[in-house]
């Protein structure tokens, strides 16, 4: 598997984060989505990276800045023909190791707290995050959980 940074510019790329943005809409109400679109994830302040294996995309994950030393952790997707093939923890892994060499201090991120969310916040907890208190600019939401993880 090759983890590279990806300039959101191919077909592929664009399909899956369609195919996240969709799925957000079938697990979570409008107001509770915090998935973000192309456009938004080509910000300065985001990294994307994409995993491929030979040609075929298997998946994605993105870190956003909020500050010098606390990142947050956006658009993981597993490519749907993918799922359990631990593509999800090496791109976890990655950006953790990213994040540390950045010198960040903490990762954060939200995620639904619907049954369709429990394998990611099962990853999530799997690599050490823990519940926490809504950070940056998002409110207390009944359809979101917060986890955090000190570097």
């Amino acid at each position: 598997m090759e983890i590279k940074v990806d300039d959101l510019s191919g077909n592929e790329i664009a399909s899956l984060i369609s195919e996240h943005l969709h799925g957000m809409t079938e697990h979570s109400p409008p107001e509770s989505i915090h998935a973000l679109d192309l456009s938004q994830l080509k910000k300065p302040d985001i990294t994307f990276w994409s995993a491929w294996e030979g040609e075929t995309l298997l998946g994605c994950g993105a870190l956003k800045e909020l500050d010098l030393k606390h990142a947050e952790i956006k658009s993981m997707r597993t490519a749907s023909s993918h799922l359990r093939k631990g593509v999800a923890k090496r791109i976890l892994q990655h950006i953790i190791e990213e994040a540390k060499e950045r010198g960040y201090k903490r990762l954060s991120l939200e995620t639904g707290s619907m049954d369709a969310f429990e394998p990611a916040k099962r990853l999530y907890k799997n690599f050490g995050f823990v519940y926490c208190e809504p950070f940056s600019d998002y409110v207390e939401d009944p359809n979101s959980v917060f986890m955090k993880l000190e570097l």
